[in-house]
């Protein structure tokens, strides 16, 4: 009589034999058909959510326009495999082998020794689930919320607008996992932000003097986000009045510092609820609009495959004057993989906000980041395509105008010297969409729209980091040291086999630590010439900030007031970013920026710290295919995926960590720098202009000899830091080592039938019905 557990896995084992044979490409595609018939979408404007095998290079996907009708059939009939990524055929694979480890986990007896705890902890930690993040940024108008909507296959779900409507504050895009609801997760900022907010910015004081055009915009800012919450009687209330909790009684999680949720059963009732808190809109009247109020949106949409491991973010363009929302910002940059940046295409090349965008954020995306492709997105790519004057070729038309604005920009972003700094020619690329065109089908065929291009991009990064893949695969590894542990013969080739390994791992290390001691010294070499030009020039570039030229004092008096009341970095209304802490550090990071690049690159290529982890192998795989090791087969299957684990977890670790190194040098300096901030706030009345600026040299002059050797100092110690960590996290594997050979117990289960089920599930995954492998390398 089989127990429950035998019954359950030989239930899963018929299952999962059949799960990829149960299901055919017209089932899958029957699939996708009802879920964009269910949003109001014919299949076929949506019918291009197409595998993403590799992406073709913007601009080469219709060079030759000759044949054209020929082209649109064949890519007609093009096939789709039988799953797509992220499909409910991985979703029940993954189902299966985590109720497989489940059972697994409760067979493990109870006994607390060191194997039993080793293995439950190993089983544990195999829930892992990577997101890549695309940040979306562009002018107001450019269409970025109806790209958005557009790309993941939803009409009214991100509010869209022109001028005069859009979108105001930082909205995330995921899938929603855990139900068939849309789902609106509203964080605020605080309310002593809120209140620091209005009392600073607000300007009761000599209300009829003349302003600068700085002053005079955040004047104009902060009054439209006062009328929009208060209504117009805020011009005739005390700061004390306007934060009476009587003005938000409709959120009270903002007073009680907790987030909001809305629900709806659709995206268009959704977006209902939700306009109030992320839209503004000019000339508003009635009160009640709580968008200033707002830090960031995260919405969740269900039975969206495209977000299953991807969040788009709606970005403001060039970060906040609010600290909090600032570092948001400043954080969820750093964490985009990609970014899109979105013009309207007649005037793409020459659109000044944008490359603007770009060259203030392009240090947060390099190598304080880990961006590793920028797409420029043209918008309204058909908008000539109205004019009544064209005949029925506008569509050729269009074509050649997009391919010239394509030419434009790129040749644009050779020029931005900024930028390319960060980001090579391989890494930009161009896109001419029209929305609008994709979803009528009057003058170009979808693919013309380069929509689905968009859209095979997500579905590759969504590709490219499969949760399935990487459960199975951890799972067979635990099994397999499970299933070898319960062997208690070949005990020499056990022992031979340990201390070939141990000393294998012996001299990896070595190698590892070496060779991050030769970039640790690199860079204390860069660093400290970066420190004897920082000493030397320290009064140019605090000057160019404090004092700039062609700009009277009068008209520069109250921006400067602003740059000090917040710590050296300011952002105008109008404008570029000022920031004199990035400015102070501009010598150190300058000496390290190529060095930095090659050490910890975006890109795929390893760099040295990347680098050293293919510095480190066991040869396990090798091992493997030697029958000579033939009994200990199953332990160094074992070993072989928990070598991939760790090197998986570290490249995590060092990208991660890079962005604070980086970073480091310039928030080393802005702490330097903060008590004189301190003092400089408190500067008022006539001559104030001066006194901030005589503050600011006088405190430079007398720190610079210790500040800028404090910033190496620091970095220095967070490479060391991490150069720590690797090495204790490789040597992690000593213990895998020891428990996976020199461990016998018979008493651990028999997993011999579950450990079948999963290599044949991992099997299937690598393969894939169209015979092409799911891994992904980096």
């Amino acid at each position: 009589m089989p127990t429950v557990n035998e019954s359950v896995a030989d239930a899963a084992s018929r299952e999962g034999a059949g799960v990829w044979a149960r299901r055919s490409a017209t089932e899958a595609s029957s699939r996708l058909q009802q879920v964009f018939l269910s949003r109001g979408q014919s299949a076929d404007h949506r019918a291009v959510l197409r595998p993403a095998r590799q992406i073709p290079a913007a601009g080469k996907r219709r060079s030759d326009r000759q044949g054209e009708s020929s082209q649109r059939q064949s890519s007609n009939k093009r096939t789709r495999r039988d799953t797509e990524p992220g499909s409910n055929i991985e979703g029940e694979t993954l189902s299966e082998v985590k109720n497989i480890m489940k059972v697994v986990h409760q067979k493990i007896p109870q006994q607390d020794n060191k194997l039993n705890k080793f293995l439950r902890r190993k089983i544990n930690d195999l829930e892992t689930d990577k997101r890549e993040v695309v940040g979306v940024f562009g002018r107001t108008g450019a269409g970025k919320s109806y790209l958005i909507n557009t790309v993941i296959g939803e009409r009214k779900l991100l509010p869209s607008g022109s001028v005069n409507a859009c979108t105001s504050v930082m909205i995330k895009v995921e899938a929603n996992e855990q139900n068939s609801k849309y789902e609106a997760d509203i964080e605020f900022i605080t309310k002593e932000e809120w209140e620091y907010e209005v009392s600073k910015n607000v300007p009761r004081e000599s209300a009829d003097r003349e302003r600068d055009e700085d002053e005079e915009s955040d004047r104009k800012d902060i009054e439209e986000k006062l009328s929009v919450l208060y209504g117009e009687d805020w011009k005739n209330k005390s700061l004390e009045e306007l934060m009476d909790d009587k003005y938000f009684k409709e959120i009270p999680e903002f007073l009680q510092t907790e987030r909001k949720m809305l629900t709806g059963q659709t995206a268009e009732e959704l977006s209902k609820k939700l306009v109030i808190y992320t839209k503004s809109k000019s000339k508003v009247k009635a009160k009640g609009w709580y968008w200033p109020l707002v830090k960031c949106v995260t919405i969740r949409v269900p039975d969206n495959d495209l977000l299953k491991h991807v969040t788009l973010v709606d970005l403001p363009g060039n970060g906040d004057r609010n600290k909090s929302r600032n570092k948001m910002w400043k954080t969820i940059v750093g964490s985009c993989s990609t970014v899109w940046i979105v013009a309207v295409i007649n005037r793409a090349a020459g659109e000044p906000e944008a490359w603007e965008i770009l060259n203030s954020a392009c240090s947060f995306m390099g190598n304080a980041g880990q961006c590793q492709q920028i797409h420029y997105i043209c918008s309204k790519s058909d908008e000539s395509s109205d004019d009544p004057d064209l005949s029925s070729t506008s569509s050729d038309f269009i074509l050649k105008r997009n391919q010239e604005a394509k030419e434009e920009v790129r040749k644009e972003f050779s020029e931005q010297n900024e930028v390319t700094k960060y980001f090579n020619d391989e890494s930009f690329k161009v896109f001419t969409v029209s929305s609008y065109e994709f979803r009528r089908k009057r003058f170009l065929h979808p693919d013309e729209t380069e929509i689905p291009e968009l859209q095979e991009f997500l579905q590759g990064l969504n590709d490219c980091h499969s949760v399935t893949l990487n459960y199975v695969k951890g799972a067979l590894g635990i099994l397999s040291l499970i299933q070898g542990a319960r062997r208690t013969d070949g005990a020499d080739i056990k022992t031979a086999v340990c201390t070939e390994l141990e000393q294998k791992m012996k001299d990896a290390l070595n190698k590892v630590e070496n060779s991050m001691k030769e970039t640790q010294q690199a860079f204390k070499e860069c660093l400290s010439e970066g420190v004897r030009k920082s000493e030397s020039s320290w009064e140019t570039n605090l000057t160019s900030v404090i004092k700039p030229e062609n700009m009277s004092g009068s008209a520069f008096h109250q921006t400067l007031k602003c740059i000090v009341q917040h710590d050296g970095a300011y952002k105008p209304k109008k404008g570029k970013l000022i920031n004199l802490n990035m400015k102070l550090s501009s010598c150190l990071t300058q000496s390290i920026d190529d060095k930095f690049k090659k050490t910890f690159p975006n890109e795929g290529e390893c760099g040295q710290f990347n680098g050293v982890l293919d510095l480190f192998s066991l040869n396990t795989k090798t091992m493997i295919k030697n029958t000579k090791y033939k009994d200990v087969e199953l332990q160094l299957m074992f070993l072989s995926t928990e070598e991939d684990k760790i090197k998986t977890k570290l490249h995590k670790i060092i990208r991660d960590r890079k962005k604070t190194i980086y970073s480091s040098l310039t928030t080393t300096i802005e702490t330097s720098m903060q008590e004189c901030y301190d003092v400089a706030k408190q500067i008022k009345g006539q001559g104030s202009l001066e006194k901030i600026r005589t503050t600011l040299t006088n405190h430079v002059r007398e720190s610079k000899d210790v500040m800028f050797q404090k910033a190496k100092d620091v970095m220095l110690n967070k490479l060391r830091d991490l150069m720590r960590e690797i090495l204790e996290d490789l040597e992690e594997m000593q213990e895998s080592i020891e428990l996976t050979l020199k461990t016998d117990d018979v008493s651990i289960p028999d997993v011999e039938n579950e450990l079948e089920m999963v290599k044949n599930h991992y099997e299937e995954l690598k393969r894939g019905p169209d015979e092409e492998p799911l891994i992904c390398t980096n």
